[in-house]
């Protein structure tokens, strides 16, 4: 996978995960090749690890466990959130990258996530830049064969964050942060907040691997849920992938993530910041930079890839 992705990096002039990084939202979670992976996931993560969990002990008692314990617990909500194979929403991204400035209406499918444009660059879409994007919904609807072709691309990326996790537990060390200060985004609701930084000891198995040795920063988790409320985190020193011949993100990098429920105790990000300096196969050095939120978030009830489409296509563009 890393070779593919080196060579597609070198055809397009910069890593190929940086370009997940800034796919729409209906890929967030899909995540990521190993930077994002690390932030929904919190660094550490792992459900085989044994001894107690939060879930064992009253609020009195909250900070008396090892703090890795409150990231088990978190890892195990992420997954779910991963997969969420019973719940499915509707709602808007709005990124803004070197790609430009985009708004995208999206809704979750049983076969997947689709997504439409609705607006570039703070306006509604022309109309000659609506007929192209209907279009090319419209070819999504009869080509199914292209649609999953889309969804399987999307499985991929899946099946690494299910491969990735396990070994986070191993990737990084835990301690609470003294005084506990909350992060104010959480509705009032108590959060543990837990520091950590890349663990000396882990030795990456595989490149994907690689990106889980560079990054140190601090995690607020709901204390009732045992969701992640809010993710920072800094490139504290350099990570190479394939000993920085297939890629290199430089130190002060800053990535910055922060999530709420939306209903039914289904968390998805209200914002995602990301400032990174990157090499790809020891050429050019690009810095990339988005912003994403998420916002409007409606749940929906199941429905076809096909349905989704229609739903969308026939919501009026804003101000129009």
């Amino acid at each position: 996978m890393a070779k593919v992705e080196a060579r597609e990096a070198a055809s397009a002039g910069r890593p190929r995960f940086t370009a997940v990084l800034e796919r729409r939202r209906s890929r967030y979670r899909v995540v990521i090749g190993s930077i994002l992976l690390l932030l929904s996931a919190v660094g550490g993560l792992s459900q085989q690890q044994g001894g107690a969990t939060t879930k064992d002990v009253g609020e009195a008692s909250l900070l008396s466990l090892p703090p890795r314990s409150w990231i088990v617990d978190a890892s195990a909500n992420e997954l779910k959130a991963l997969h969420h194979t019973d719940s499915y929403f509707r709602y808007r991204t709005h990124t803004i990258s070197d790609k430009g400035d985009v708004v995208r209406d999206v809704v979750e499918s049983k076969d997947g996530t689709v997504a439409r444009l609705i607006m570039r660059d703070g306006k509604p879409l022309t109309d000659e830049q609506d007929k192209a994007e209907r279009q090319r919904l419209n070819d999504m609807i009869a080509s199914p064969s292209a649609f999953f072709r889309h969804i399987r691309n999307s499985e991929s990326d899946r099946k690494m964050a299910d491969k990735l996790v396990p070994l986070m537990a191993d990737s990084a060390m835990f301690t609470y942060t003294p005084g506990q200060p909350q992060s104010g985004k959480n509705k009032g609701a108590l959060e543990i907040v837990i520091d950590y930084k890349p663990n000396p000891k882990f030795n990456p198995p595989n490149t994907e691997a690689e990106a889980l040795t560079g990054l140190e920063g601090r995690v607020w988790i709901d204390a009732k849920s045992h969701y992640l409320v809010r993710m920072e985190g800094t490139i504290s020193r350099g990570v190479n992938f394939g000993w920085g011949m297939l890629a290199h993100i430089y130190p002060g990098g800053k990535l910055e993530l922060n999530q709420t429920d939306a209903g039914g105790n289904r968390w998805i990000f209200t914002h995602f910041s990301m400032r990174l300096s990157v090499r790809a196969l020891m050429l050019k050095t690009v810095n990339v930079h988005t912003e994403s939120t998420g916002s409007d978030f409606q749940a929906i009830g199941p429905m076809s890839y096909q349905d989704a489409i229609r739903m969308m296509l026939d919501t009026p563009l804003p101000n129009r």
